[in-house]
C-alpha cells in the first residue's frame, strides 16, 4: 500500500458550519450516479467499503455478515433519510469514531474545509471509545471556540441544551453547524466543573504557519507555529524555513501545541524538510502489510530543533513529532500528546455522499503504536488547564516569549545545544 495524496487521510472530526471533516483528505475517484439508484444499494455500498477496507478484519468483533443481513437483505428503504439513518446505525456498531458517513452537504464541506477555509466555531472532536463521551481534541487557534476558552480534553455534555449522551460525531456536527453570525451553546465538563459557552459561528480562513526570528540570550532563533496540516501547510512551512535560514538563525522552535492534525501527506512533506534520512512513518493495514515513508535527502536545514507539544497535539502532529524524535532530529518539550494512531481513507459514494473508513494504523519510526497513549516528550513541562487558558487566552502577548514556560524551556534547550557545539 502506498501512502499518496490521493489515498490516505488522517485526523480528527473537524467541526465546521456544515461538515465533519476528517482534518485530512484524499478522495478516491468514483462515478457519480443518479440518486435513482435504490437506497438499499447505497447502504450496501457503505457495507462493502467496510467489508473490503476496514483495518480490523474482525470488524472490532462485530459479525459484519449479520449486519448486512439486518440492514441490506432484510430491510427496504423508501426515503433518503431512512437509508442515512441505517448507515449511521450500521457504522456505529464498529465503535470507531473515525469511521463515519457524510451526507452530500457534509462531504462537500469537508473537501472545502481541508483546503484551509472553515466555517463554524473551529474545534476538532472525537468520541471517546471507553466513555462514549464527545471530547474536544483541540480548538483551532484564533477561531471562535479558541477565543471563547474551549480547551483540549473538554467533554461536551450539551449542545444547545440537548444532551450528547449516546450522540455520535455526525449528530454533534448537525447541531453545532449553522450560518455565520449565529450562536451555538455548549455545556462543557472540565475536570469536575461544568462550564457553559455561547459561541458565535464564523467563516474562518486558516493560514497554518506563522513564523518570526526571535532574540534570546543564546542568539537569534527561528520560531515557527504550525496550526494545522491543511493543503497549504507544506508550502507555508517551506517558505518559513527558507526565510529564517536567510536570517541566519542559530536554531528553531517548532510549535505544534493545540495542532489537531490534518493531511497525512503534509506531515510527511514537512518531516522531509527537517530530516535528511531515516523513516518518517510506517502504516500497517488489515493484512499486516507495512508501508514506510522515509526522508529523501531534501532537508532545508540541519540546525538544532525543539518541538513544543501538548495534549492538543494530535494525529499528523504526532507523526511529525514522533518522526523527528525517534530519528534524534528534534527534542520534544511540553506534555503528552493526544494519542491518535489511525489512518482514514475518504471515499465518495454514488449518491454524492461520502464516508471515512479507518484503513490502517501507524507507528513511529521506532515501532511505537501511539494510539490512545500519545507521544511522551523528552522534557516535560506540565501546565494546569488554568495556566494554559491564562497564557493562550488572557495573556496572548506572553505566548512564545520567555514568560511562556514551555517556550522558555525550549529556548534553554537550544542554548544548551549551542554550548555543546
Amino acid at each position: 500500500m502506498m501512502i499518496t495524496k490521493s489515498k490516505l487521510v488522517l485526523g480528527a472530526t473537524l467541526l465546521t458550519l456544515s461538515s465533519i471533516g476528517v482534518a485530512s483528505i484524499g478522495i478516491h475517484s468514483a462515478s457519480r450516479a443518479s440518486f435513482k439508484d435504490s437506497y438499499k444499494n447505497l447502504v450496501d455500498e457503505v457495507w462493502q467499503n467496510i467489508y473490503y477496507r476496514y483495518v480490523d478484519s474482525t470488524f472490532n468483533q462485530v459479525d459484519w455478515q449479520a449486519v448486512r443481513k439486518e440492514y441490506v437483505k432484510n430491510k427496504n428503504y423508501t426515503t433518503q433519510e431512512e437509508a442515512y439513518k441505517s448507515i449511521r446505525e450500521m457504522l456505529k456498531k464498529l465503535e470507531d469514531p473515525y469511521t463515519r458517513f457524510m451526507d452530500p452537504e457534509e462531504f462537500k464541506s469537508m473537501k472545502i474545509d481541508t483546503s484551509g477555509e472553515l466555517t463554524g466555531i473551529g474545534i476538532t472532536i472525537s468520541l471517546d471509545e471507553k466513555t462514549k463521551q464527545l471530547v474536544v481534541i483541540s480548538p483551532i487557534e484564533d477561531t471562535p471556540a479558541f477565543k471563547a476558552g474551549i480547551l483540549a480534553k473538554d467533554i461536551i455534555l450539551e449542545i444547545n441544551g440537548k444532551s450528547t449522551k449516546g450522540m455520535d460525531t455526525n449528530d454533534a456536527v448537525s447541531l453545532i453547524r449553522g450560518e455565520p453570525n449565529t450562536k451555538v451553546r455548549l455545556t462543557i465538563l472540565r475536570g469536575k466543573d461544568q462550564k457553559k459557552f455561547e459561541i458565535t459561528r464564523a467563516r474562518i480562513e486558516i493560514h497554518p504557519v506563522k513564523f518570526s526570528d526571535k532574540k534570546t540570550p543564546y542568539g537569534n532563533i527561528g520560531y515557527i507555529r504550525l496550526n494545522q496540516f491543511s493543503a497549504n501547510a507544506s508550502k507555508e512551512m517551506r517558505d518559513a524555513i527558507i526565510n529564517l535560514e536567510n536570517k541566519k538563525v542559530s536554531g528553531y522552535v517548532l510549535d505544534l501545541r493545540n495542532n489537531p492534525g490534518g493531511l497525512l501527506y503534509a506531515s510527511i512533506e514537512i518531516a522531509q524538510m527537517w530530516l535528511n534520512r531515516g523513516t518518517i512513518v510506517s502504516t500497517i493495514d488489515r493484512q499486516g502489510i507495512q508501508d514506510k515513508q522515509s526522508a529523501n535527502g531534501t532537508a532545508l536545514t540541519n540546525k538544532p530543533l525543539v518541538i513544543l507539544v501538548d495534549k492538543g497535539s494530535a494525529s499528523a502532529s504526532e507523526i511529525l513529532s514522533g518522526a523527528l524524535q525517534d530519528n534524534k532530529r528534534a527534542i520534544l518539550v511540553g506534555s503528552q500528546t493526544f494519542g491518535k494512531g489511525l489512518v482514514q481513507s475518504v471515499l465518495p459514494l454514488k449518491s454524492g455522499a461520502g464516508m471515512a473508513v479507518t484503513i490502517a494504523k501507524y507507528h513511529t519510526p521506532s515501532g511505537k503504536d501511539i494510539n490512545k497513549h500519545g507521544i511522551d516528550p523528552d522534557i516535560k513541562v506540565e501546565l494546569t488547564d488554568k495556566q494554559r487558558q491564562q497564557l493562550w487566552l488572557k495573556e496572548r502577548d506572553k505566548l512564545a516569549t520567555l514568560d511562556d514556560p514551555e517556550y522558555a524551556k525550549a529556548v534553554e534547550v537550544l542554548g544548551q545545544q549551542a554550548r555543546r557545539n
